[in-house]
């Protein structure tokens, strides 16, 4: 069994910053890709970033220069540094991965997302 535990959404005014985290636990052995996508009222999940396990990334290009995505590999978690929101990065933000289970058997994985809101 694997948990994934979302932190950080909130409030935010145009220009501001926030960290989202999203930490796994449970029968881990290993983790593999880890990534954050959002959902818009009324739009489809898109991709917003995303890391493998050597550190490499991967943007959308509406964030890009914007957002950071890094990860601790010995803490399971990955993290979302947005600076510079814009009203239109409003959504539900869900942390994504793809896990080895001690049983090692290979499942992706959702968190239950955390509201991110862009207003003044």
């Amino acid at each position: 069994q694997v948990q994934l535990v979302e932190s950080g959404g909130g409030l935010v005014q145009p220009g501001g910053s926030l960290r989202l985290s999203c930490a796994a636990s449970g029968s881990i052995f290993s983790i593999d890709t880890m990534g954050w996508y959002r959902q818009a009222p009324g739009k489809q999940r898109e991709l917003v970033a995303t890391i493998t396990r050597g550190g490499s990334t991967n943007y959308a290009d509406s964030v890009k220069g914007r957002f950071t995505i890094s990860r601790d590999n010995a803490k399971n978690t990955v993290y979302l540094q947005m600076n510079s929101l814009k009203p239109e990065d409003t959504a539900v933000y869900y942390c994504n991965t793809d896990i080895w289970s001690r049983d090692f058997s290979y499942s992706n994985y959702w968190g239950q997302g955390t509201q991110v809101t862009v207003s003044s």
